[in-house]
C-alpha cells in the first residue's frame, strides 16, 4: 500500500536539509539540462495539502475544454486536435476528447482509438522536415478534461533531448507562428488521410 501523505512527506524531508531543500536531481548534471548547477537550488518541500483542491473542469459545466469542442485543426466524432500557440518548440499540439472524459474514465473504444490516433499524430509530426522526434505528454494535474501534448523536437538541437524538452520549451523564444501554422496544417491533412475526420468540426456527435 502506498504511503499516506504525511508518511510520504516525512520520508522525503528526512533526505532534505534544514530548510527542507532536497539535493539537486541527477538530471541537473546531464549535458541536456537547461540549468548550470552552480547556484541552483531546490525549492523547499511544502507539507501535503489534503484534500487536494479541485482541478479546473471537474464540473463539466465549468470546463473550458468542453466549451472549445469545435476549436482546432482536425476533428472527428470523438476527438479534436489543436495547435498550442506561444511555445518555443517548432510545433506543439494538444489532443482532446470532444466529450468530457479523463484518462481513467475513457470508454474502452475511445482508449483504443487514442492509442492509434497518438501513433499517427507522432508519425505525421516526425515526417515534417527538420523535426527529429515527437514527444507525448499526459499529466492532468491542472485540468480534469483529458489533454495529451505532442511536442516536436527540432532536428540537430541535441541539448533538447529527452525529458528536459518541455522545460527548454518554456525558455526558448516563441517559434514563428506562421511556420507552426503551416506545419500544423500538414499534420492535420495527413491525419485526415490516415485516420479520417476533417479539418472542420462535425456535429453528428454520439448521443
Amino acid at each position: 500500500m502506498a504511503m499516506r501523505p504525511d508518511e510520504f512527506y516525512e520520508h522525503a524531508i528526512a533526505a532534505a536539509d534544514g530548510e527542507h531543500r532536497l539535493p539537486l536531481a541527477r538530471m541537473t548534471g546531464w549535458d541536456i539540462s537547461p540549468f548550470e548547477t552552480d547556484g541552483l537550488q531546490v525549492a523547499p518541500l511544502r507539507p501535503p495539502v489534503v484534500p487536494e483542491p479541485a482541478r479546473h473542469g471537474e464540473d463539466p459545466a465549468d470546463c473550458s475544454a468542453c466549451r472549445k469542442r469545435d476549436e482546432g485543426i482536425w476533428f472527428n466524432e470523438n476527438w479534436r486536435l489543436a495547435r498550442v500557440s506561444g511555445v518555443g518548440v517548432p510545433l506543439a499540439l494538444m489532443l482532446y476528447p470532444r466529450d468530457h472524459y479523463d484518462m481513467a474514465d475513457l470508454p474502452d473504444e475511445l482508449a483504443a482509438e487514442l492509442g492509434l490516433l497518438s501513433t499517427r499524430i507522432v508519425r505525421h509530426v516526425q515526417a515534417l522536415p527538420h523535426i527529429a522526434r515527437a514527444h507525448i505528454y499526459r499529466i492532468g494535474d491542472g485540468g480534469a478534461h483529458l489533454h495529451v501534448w505532442f511536442f516536436a523536437r527540432p532536428e540537430g538541437q541535441r541539448q533538447l533531448l529527452g525529458s528536459w524538452l518541455s522545460i527548454w520549451d518554456d525558455l526558448l523564444p516563441e517559434y514563428p507562428a506562421e511556420i507552426a501554422d503551416a506545419d500544423g496544417t500538414i499534420v492535420a491533412d495527413a491525419l485526415v488521410a490516415s485516420h479520417g475526420g476533417s479539418r472542420t468540426p462535425t456535429h453528428d456527435l454520439p448521443g
